[in-house]
C-alpha cells in the first residue's frame, strides 16, 4: 500500500484501490432501457426533501447528527428520486459500506445498511440516475476470473420486493481503479480514474443506449496532480470537484468549480473557497435534486451549505 499524497487524506495501492481516511483513524447493461426511461425519468424526479432543521446559511453544516453523522468515517450523499431516502457510506470493519435513512412519520430514522451493500466487500459513492437506478463503486470482481481486487462502478435497479443484483458498467470500466459516479440528466457519466497513471476526471456520452469510450476532461480540469469526485449538474453547466494540493488550495485537497464556457468547453475551474473548504481534506461534493444545497465530505462528516452561498444556486 503507498502511504500517499503527502500524508494526506488518500492511499492508493498498486492495483489503484482507493481508500479515504482521516488522519490518526486507524479503522477506518442492458443500456437501451435507459434510453427509453430518460424523459420519464427526467419528468419525475422529486424535490420535496424534508430537509432537517436548521438548514444551513452562510456556513456549512454537519447533517443529521447522531444519523448520519457518528462517531465513524461517515461520507458520500444520494436522496432517492422521491426524496424519501437519503444513501450515504460508512467505514468499518475495514471495508466501506453503503448506508440509508428513511423519512417517516415526519423524521428521519435509525440508519442501517442497504440491501445491495454486500459485507463481503467495499461498496461506496452512491448516486441515482436519470432512470432511477443507483450507481456505486465497489471491489467485488466483475467475473469468475477477476482477481484484481479493483474498484468498478456498478448499478442496481429499482424493484417491486427491493432491487435487481449489481450489474457492471458496460463500457466504462477498465483494469484500473474506477470511482465517484456522477450522471447528467441525459445519462451521461463522469468519474475518476488512474487507468492513465495520473487520477484524473473523465467523462463518458450515452449515445443509442451504450457508453462512448471514456475521455479525459482535459487541462482546464485535470493536472499532473490529483483530481477525483466530480458532481455533474443535470444540464453539464457546472462541476464541483476534489483537487489535492493545488498552489491556491487552502488544505490538503479542496473543492474546485468549473462552469462550461460559450463555446462548450470547461472554464478553467476556481477554488470554491473558505465557505466549505478547511485546511483538511473536502471530497464527495452533491447538489441536491432541487439545486438548493451542496453536500459534502470533510472531517470524518458529511456537511451541507445552501448553494447562494457558493453563487451555483440554480437559475
Amino acid at each position: 500500500m503507498l502511504e500517499g499524497l503527502n500524508g494526506k487524506t488518500a492511499r492508493f495501492s498498486r492495483k489503484g484501490t482507493f481508500r479515504i481516511f482521516i488522519p490518526m483513524i486507524s479503522s477506518m447493461k442492458p443500456m437501451l432501457v435507459l434510453v427509453i426511461l430518460l424523459t420519464a425519468a427526467c419528468r419525475n424526479i422529486t424535490t420535496g426533501i424534508s430537509y432537517p432543521s436548521p438548514a444551513p446559511d452562510t456556513a456549512a453544516l454537519r447533517f443529521l447528527p447522531g444519523i448520519v453523522c457518528s462517531d465513524s468515517l461517515d461520507f458520500n450523499s444520494a436522496f432517492s428520486p422521491d426524496g424519501q431516502t437519503y444513501y450515504f457510506c460508512r467505514s468499518g470493519k475495514g471495508k466501506w459500506s453503503i448506508w440509508q435513512t428513511e423519512y417517516k412519520d415526519g423524521q428521519w430514522t435509525a440508519p442501517g445498511h442497504a440491501p445491495f451493500s454486500e459485507e463481503a466487500y467495499s461498496q461506496a459513492d452512491p448516486f441515482f440516475g436519470p432512470d432511477g437506478a443507483l450507481y456505486f463503486i465497489s471491489n467485488r470482481p466483475r467475473n469468475a476470473g477477476d482477481t484484481a481486487g479493483d474498484f468498478n462502478i456498478w448499478y442496481v435497479r429499482p424493484e417491486k420486493d427491493g432491487w435487481s443484483s449489481p450489474q457492471n458498467v458496460a463500457g466504462i470500466n477498465s483494469d484500473s481503479t474506477e470511482y465517484y459516479v456522477s450522471l447528467s440528466a441525459n445519462g451521461n457519466i463522469y468519474f475518476a480514474s488512474n487507468r492513465n497513471g495520473d487520477l484524473d476526471i473523465y467523462y463518458s456520452r450515452l449515445e443509442n443506449g451504450s457508453y462512448t469510450v471514456p475521455e479525459n476532461l482535459g487541462p482546464a480540469i485535470n493536472t499532473p496532480g490529483i483530481e477525483h469526485d466530480p458532481c455533474i449538474s443535470p444540464d453539464e453547466k457546472l462541476l464541483v470537484f476534489t483537487a489535492a494540493d493545488r498552489p491556491d488550495g487552502h488544505g490538503s485537497a479542496d473543492l474546485y468549480i468549473s462552469r462550461k464556457t460559450a463555446d462548450g468547453k470547461w472554464g478553467k475551474a476556481v477554488n470554491a473557497g473558505l465557505k466549505v473548504n478547511t485546511p483538511t481534506y473536502e471530497y464527495c461534493s452533491y447538489l441536491t435534486p432541487d439545486g438548493k444545497y451542496l453536500f459534502f465530505s470533510s472531517e470524518l462528516d458529511v456537511k451541507w451549505i445552501s448553494t447562494e452561498q457558493l453563487g451555483i444556486q440554480k437559475k
